[in-house]
């Protein structure tokens, strides 16, 4: 099963980086590219983490800081019980999508970003983002939903004791 989990975040570390090597050998920098009336790719760069949240933080501090969150992020994974598949598919994503950016933030001192969701017709922008940061989304929602699965799962068994 080990080999299965390393699969995961192999993909998901290959999958980022091709997408940022595309976004950067193809897309002009800062200059948005329409794909649907909601969706376009926009290339720019995040100095801080999400959000552009500590911008201007040294970037060796912010490596340190992405080592750290990926050994909590690991030792939380290891310490799951047998059986939480869903758990254990989100705590994967999420130390993929953390090496993803990592590694840019390691080789360039920042990351590169390229997804923008907007509705331009209520002035509504999200914040650009890059398929590292939609990992660690969809990784940490799949360990919320399993964690309330599982107290549902016991506070049905509670109910029928």
């Amino acid at each position: 099963m080990r080999i299965f989990w390393t699969a995961i975040v192999s993909l998901a570390i290959v999958l980022d980086q091709f997408s940022k090597w595309l976004t950067e050998t193809m897309l002009p920098l800062q200059q948005q590219i329409q794909l649907l009336p909601f969706l376009s790719f926009y290339r720019t760069y995040n100095e801080g983490v999400a959000f552009s949240f500590l911008s201007g933080t040294s970037h060796y501090v912010l490596i340190g800081m992405t080592f750290l969150i990926i050994a909590f992020v690991l030792w939380l994974w290891r310490s799951l019980e047998p059986g939480r598949f869903i758990s254990a598919l989100g705590y994967a994503l999420v130390i993929g999508g953390a090496i993803g950016n990592l590694i840019d933030r390691i080789w360039l001192g920042k990351v590169i970003d390229m997804i923008f969701f907007h509705i331009d017709s209520i002035g509504f922008q999200f914040a650009i983002f890059n398929l590292a940061d939609t990992f660690i989304t969809l990784g940490a929602a799949a360990i919320i939903l399993d964690e309330f699965l599982l107290w549902k799962r016991n506070r049905n068994q509670e109910k029928e004791t």
